[in-house]
C-alpha cells in the first residue's frame, strides 16, 4: 500500500484499504470516511495548461455546434428550476459550449479555463468572457448566482479548500452544480480499476455519500442528486474502443481497456463527429429520444456520472 497517503476529505493518514490494483498504481479507500482516491505519490504531473492539442481543436471546430448546444440545454433546464437567471460562472469551462448555451438562455456568463486550446477556442470562436487562470488565484466574494463544475472536481488535489472557495464566490443562496464520475455506480463497482473513467488524471472518485458529505461539511445544502448517463462519453469511450477491438484480426485480442488507452482525444472527437453527421431533423428526433432515456435512467439512478445541485447556506 502507498506510504504517506492522506485522505483529502477527512485528513486520515493511516486507515486505508486497497480498493483496486491497476497496473501502475493503487486506488485506496479511506476507512474513516469511505472516500476513494489515487494517492498523490502515484500520479503523473498532468499539465492542464496544455491538456488538449491543436488536433483536438480542429476536430472540435469540425463538429456540429448546434448539436452541442442542444445537449447542454438539458443541463440548463435542471438549473433553471432553482435559478432561472442571474450570473453563472463555469469553472473549467472547456470548449465553452455549455457556457454559450447558458448565455443564450438568459444568464450573464463568465468562466475560467486552464488549458490553452479550449480557452482560445471559447474566446475566439464563441466570443465568451473566459479567463485563462487558476481558480485558486482568483478573488471572488459573493459574486455569482450559479457556479458549475462539469467533470472538474475529480481532477482537484485539494477538494475541501476548492469547495470552500466556491462557497465564498457564491451569493447567499447561490447554487453549486457538480458533475463527477460516480464510483458507486453499477458499472464502476463491477469494473473497478478497469472502469474507463479510472486513470491517473483523476485523483478523486466520489460516491453519492462522499460528495454529499463534502458539500454538507463546507457550507452547502444538497437540493438534488441524480445519476447521469452521457451519450457522448458512451460513444467516445465505450463504442469506439469496442469497434476498434472488433477490427483487430488476432487470436489474442487486446482488452477494451488496452484499446482505449491507445485512442487519442482527437480520434475520439472525429469519431463522435462522424457518428452524429445526420440532417438536423434526424438529430432533433434523436435528441428527444436521448432526453427521454436520460430522464428515465436518472430516475432509476443508473449512470456512470453523478450530478448534484447544492445551495449555499446563509449561515455555516
Amino acid at each position: 500500500m502507498s506510504e504517506h497517503a492522506i485522505c483529502a476529505l477527512c485528513g486520515e493518514h493511516e486507515r486505508f484499504t486497497v480498493y483496486c490494483q491497476a497496473h501502475t498504481y493503487q486506488v485506496l479507500k479511506c476507512n474513516a470516511c469511505e472516500f476513494i482516491f489515487i494517492p498523490q505519490s502515484y500520479r503523473k504531473a498532468v499539465n492542464y495548461t496544455d491538456y488538449k492539442s491543436e488536433a483536438v481543436t480542429e476536430a472540435v471546430k469540425a463538429g456540429n455546434n448546434w448539436l452541442k448546444i442542444q445537449r447542454h440545454k438539458l443541463r440548463i433546464k435542471q438549473i433553471k428550476r432553482y435559478k432561472p437567471g442571474g450570473t453563472l460562472f463555469d469553472l473549467g469551462s472547456g470548449w465553452g459550449h455549455f457556457l454559450k448555451t447558458a448565455q443564450t438562455s438568459g444568464y450573464t456568463v463568465s468562466g475560467v479555463e486552464l488549458s490553452e486550446e479550449p480557452y482560445v477556442y471559447s474566446v475566439k470562436y464563441l466570443n465568451l468572457p473566459v479567463q485563462r487562470a487558476d481558480f485558486f488565484q482568483l478573488n471572488f466574494l459573493n459574486q455569482f448566482d450559479v457556479i458549475t463544475l462539469w467533470d472538474v472536481l475529480e481532477h482537484i488535489d485539494r477538494p475541501v479548500p476548492f469547495v470552500v472557495k466556491c462557497n465564498h464566490a457564491l451569493k447567499p443562496n447561490g447554487l453549486l452544480v457538480i458533475q463527477v464520475p460516480q464510483i458507486d455506480s453499477f458499472i464502476a463497482r463491477k469494473k473497478k480499476c478497469n472502469w474507463n473513467m479510472m486513470g491517473l488524471d483523476h485523483v478523486n472518485y466520489f460516491s453519492r455519500k462522499t460528495l454529499s458529505n463534502l458539500l454538507s461539511a463546507n457550507g452547502f445544502e444538497v437540493l438534488e442528486m441524480r445519476s447521469s448517463w452521457e451519450v457522448k462519453l458512451f460513444i467516445m469511450y465505450t463504442l469506439l474502443p469496442l469497434i476498434k477491438r472488433f477490427k483487430v484480426h488476432s487470436k489474442q485480442k487486446p482488452s477494451i481497456r488496452e484499446v482505449d488507452q491507445n485512442i487519442s482525444a482527437a480520434e475520439r472527437q472525429h469519431f463522435f463527429n462522424r457518428i452524429t453527421r445526420f440532417p438536423k431533423p434526424v438529430l432533433w428526433m434523436l435528441i428527444q429520444i436521448h432526453n427521454l432515456v436520460y430522464g428515465l435512467l436518472s430516475r432509476l439512478n443508473i449512470g456512470e456520472e453523478l450530478v448534484i445541485i447544492a445551495q449555499k447556506r446563509t449561515s455555516v
